[in-house]
């Protein structure tokens, strides 16, 4: 048929692609075009069509033979196969055929098995975010926050029913926390599976509520909470805090609590992973002649030894003297630092002789451009020049 795509070409297949690999591209275009997941367009619900005829035929060796001999032709009653009317197909029986696929995709498919959903759950889990400085970032340190906290209310236990009375079983769902429902449409009768609205999927309703928590089965409450911050911990990295979120359903267990935290930078360093970077200012006369000079770390002050005629921008490094590993405390980054030769800008006149008097014997650059008197510098150059 004319108008109609090669099947091969719909999925997206080779012509000499096995099973595995036809199975696998249907999957990922029924889960993309499923008419659940467009609700309503015309357009996925053809593509979904066109795809399911696909593999309806190449997924079954006797049909896919046929179409390879003679293409849409086997299936139209112009061919020699004796054809195959597709378009007074019930695709509710493909559906059927494929359990495997739409189970895997949907969770049970069009026939799938209802699954109840008002057994133990775990609650959410609650954020919050902190803020520390750089040093107790280096060293860990322990910081309280407050959160809002919900407790199990006492007056019910958690049940959400007055006292005296219990939660009663859902007649919607009978109790299972979820029904089915079924639509008909023009792939034939589909189901789907949907949480109770009228219990939520608790399979629980409450006639007669807790007058103090009315019927939430909890208090809203503040609570503050410690936090051990461990040593080494960076920017934007995450604690967690088992057991300090919101109260499981059903009995199930409470969720746990994520604190974000934020590091302020240091005037001093700048980190990168476990290690440290920070500049050291030295004397014009400690580069000249090397020796010991004094270098600031997280831990204090430190003595390190350069040599004679270190130039400005050398850069140091202190093994060890870096950030922790955050899970490991005994491994520990680097630091490096940076060396500027600092010069003085606050001379007295027996500062300025010095250093007049070291320059005349070192080459003498005050005067190299000197012109002023016969014979200078720059007459000499000028006449060596040209």
């Amino acid at each position: 048929m004319a108008d109609k795509r090669d099947y091969y070409e719909v999925l997206g297949v080779d012509k000499n692609a096995d099973a595995a690999t036809i199975k696998k591209a249907y999957r990922t275009l029924a889960k993309k075009y499923h008419p659940d997941a467009n609700p309503g367009n015309e357009e996925a619900a053809a593509k979904f069509k066109e795809a399911s005829e696909a593999y309806a035929v190449l997924s079954d060796d006797e049909k896919r033979k046929q179409y390879d001999q003679f293409g849409h032709a086997a299936f139209d009653g112009s061919g020699g196969a004796g054809g195959f009317d597709f378009n007074n197909m019930d695709f509710g029986d493909i559906f059927g055929g494929f359990g495997d696929i739409f189970g895997d995709i949907f969770g049970g498919g069009s026939r799938g098995r209802s699954r109840s959903n008002n057994g133990p759950m775990r609650g959410a889990d609650v954020r919050c975010g902190i803020r520390i400085t750089f040093e107790e970032a280096v060293f860990g340190c322990k910081k309280e926050v407050t959160i809002n906290y919900k407790e199990i209310c006492k007056t019910c236990n958690g049940t959400g029913a007055k006292p005296g009375t219990s939660p009663e079983k859902c007649p919607k769902c009978n109790g299972q926390g979820q029904y089915v429902s079924r639509q008909q449409t023009m792939f034939g009768m589909m189901q789907s599976t949907q949480v109770c609205p009228d219990c939520r999927g608790t399979g629980k309703i409450i006639k007669e509520k807790c007058p103090d928590c009315y019927g939430n089965g909890y208090k809203q409450t503040k609570k503050k909470v410690t936090i051990d911050i461990p040593a080494g911990i960076d920017d934007m990295q995450r604690i967690r805090k088992t057991g300090e979120g919101e109260p499981g359903t059903n009995g199930g267990p409470r969720g746990d609590l994520l604190v974000d935290v934020r590091v302020s930078p240091s005037a001093n360093f700048e980190r990168d992973g476990m290690n440290l970077y920070n500049n050291t200012r030295i004397s014009y006369a400690q580069a000249a002649l090397g020796g010991d000079i004094r270098v600031k770390t997280i831990d204090g002050d430190v003595k390190f030894n350069i040599k004679p005629g270190t130039q400005t921008g050398t850069r140091i490094r202190l093994k060890g003297k870096g950030v922790c590993n955050v899970h490991n405390q005994n491994t520990k980054g680097d630091q490096y630092s940076t060396l500027v030769v600092d010069v003085p800008t606050h001379l007295n006149s027996e500062q300025k002789e010095l250093l007049k008097k070291f320059d005349e014997i070192s080459g003498n650059t005050l005067h190299e451009f000197d012109d002023a008197k016969p014979g200078g510098t720059e007459k000499k150059r000028k006449k060596k020049f040209f």
